[in-house]
């Protein structure tokens, strides 16, 4: 670890980062700000408009666009410059993000800070990152056509990525804080693993469910509606009948909720298979984090449901996935040698 201390501490502010900008992400999904900026300036793109001038030039531009067109068309300029905030926002934490992790890795590979290994990891991270951000660039065009929206796979593929660099993020600082391994019950990796991969499956249809504003219908619990299991609506929405499930809104949304219940099932299996195994304290505390917060976040998902999504419900649940995320890269890496 003193070894690599900087690098260290690189990779964590970069997660933090990934962090703050999926907290903004959200907030930008949530007030339905994503399309209020309709060009893409790289570097011009970083400063805000400046004055009424250029702020009529930017609001002019947006009006041109099926949002203010079908849906804002009753705003005036001060509700425009309020979604505008958000989107920039995140468009400039997108750039931050960029520098921070380009410059620190230009100079630890002059200074020779990084292992072979470690730059392979770090060029991966450089390409997942501008991958995430020509993703949300993919995203935002989907939604300036001809429907005032941006489609339901884009923002999962956007958000999914963001969740994955984060995790590798964390990864790769984890290799150089814990360097040595030990032997590991192989049957409760692969068992994490599949957590893992479930854990990601929920997040890309909490991603749909945002999407598609399926979060807004169906809001009672435990049952879809009063006395039902599976609301009607679930399969007569689209045809194929299959495809309910990744582009309705009632499909999705169970989808969504009976995935929490595996996931919930599968964290409670790891922790329970592990009882009968001779842990270390890191294994331990790993698993102990990742049981507490499935409840919570499991918890937080039936409150954000039950409330049809008011935004700091919203949000925080998103944060809770974040969590939970983190707690099954930790809890993998330390059963993994």
């Amino acid at each position: 670890m003193k070894k690599n201390k900087y690098v260290v501490y690189w990779l964590l502010t970069g997660c933090f980062l990934i962090f703050v900008m999926v907290l903004v992400g959200g907030i930008t999904r949530l007030t339905h700000s994503g399309l209020s900026i309709s060009d893409y300036k790289l570097i011009q793109g970083t400063i805000p408009p400046m004055n009424e001038q250029e702020w009529e030039e930017a609001f002019e531009l947006y009006k041109q666009y099926p949002e203010y067109q079908k849906l804002n068309y009753h705003f005036g300029i001060e509700e425009f410059k309020d979604i505008y905030f958000w989107e920039w926002l995140h468009r400039v934490i997108g750039r931050f993000i960029g520098i921070v992790f380009i410059l620190p890795f230009i100079y630890f590979l002059i200074a020779k800070k990084l292992d072979r290994p470690t730059i392979k990891k770090s060029l991966i991270l450089l390409f997942m990152g501008g991958f995430q951000g020509f993703l949300g660039w993919y995203m935002v065009k989907s939604g300036l056509v001809d429907r005032p929206d941006v489609s339901h796979y884009r923002l999962a593929a956007h958000l999914t990525t963001a969740f994955l660099t984060f995790a590798y993020s964390f990864w790769v600082a984890l290799d150089l804080i814990y360097p040595n391994r030990k032997e590991v019950d192989t049957k409760i990796r692969n068992l994490i693993r599949v957590g893992l991969v479930v854990l990601l499956l929920q997040i890309v249809w909490g991603a749909f469910v945002a999407g598609l504003d399926a979060g807004f219908i169906h809001n009672h619990w435990p049952l879809m509606n009063e006395g039902k299991l599976m609301h009607e609506t679930v399969y007569i929405e689209q045809q194929p009948v299959i495809k309910n499930f990744y582009e309705g809104k009632s499909g999705v949304q169970f989808v969504h909720r009976y995935l929490a219940y595996i996931v919930v099932a599968l964290i409670g299996v790891i922790w329970y298979r592990t009882r009968k195994i001779s842990t270390t304290a890191l294994q331990e505390k790993g698993l102990k984090t990742l049981l507490a917060l499935v409840f919570v976040q499991f918890i937080l998902g039936v409150l954000t449901l039950i409330y049809a999504v008011p935004l700091w419900l919203g949000i925080v649940h998103q944060i809770g996935a974040f969590f939970l995320l983190a707690a099954m890269t930790f809890t993998l890496h330390r059963f993994t040698k």
